[in-house]
């Protein structure tokens, strides 16, 4: 029997054949959520460079912020990721969740890019 970082693994790497198989050469909008934060980079994986990156961790949102590992946390990363995206000139990206389920702080982040201009 598997353990739960197995598992993970297994959604994590399914996942991203998913995404590498419908990806077209957009960048990739990836997701990592920790206990007490929340991070997030959209990856030109063509050119295997960072594009724009944002978490909850940044001293302007963290002294905003009351934790930085709830869903509004998640929410004002995924605002702020998408401004830097579009500065640079990015409007569309796959989004990558990774092994977490598309449920609580990562469908905050996904919705609050939406909202900010990222299409995915």
């Amino acid at each position: 029997m598997a353990n739960a970082k197995q598992l993970f693994e297994r959604r994590k790497m399914r996942t991203r054949a998913q995404i590498a198989k419908k990806a077209a050469g957009r960048p990739r909008l990836s997701v990592f959520r920790s206990g007490k934060y929340i991070y997030a980079q959209v990856i030109d994986d063509v050119q295997g460079h960072t594009l724009a990156a944002a978490s909850s961790v940044e001293k302007d949102l963290k002294s905003s912020l009351k934790t930085g590992a709830n869903a509004e946390a998640a929410a004002a990363v995924g605002k702020l990721l998408a401004e830097r995206a579009l500065k640079v000139g990015v409007k569309e990206v796959v989004f990558d969740r990774g092994g977490y389920r598309y449920h609580g702080r990562v469908k905050a982040l996904a919705d609050a890019a939406r909202e900010s201009g990222l299409t995915f």
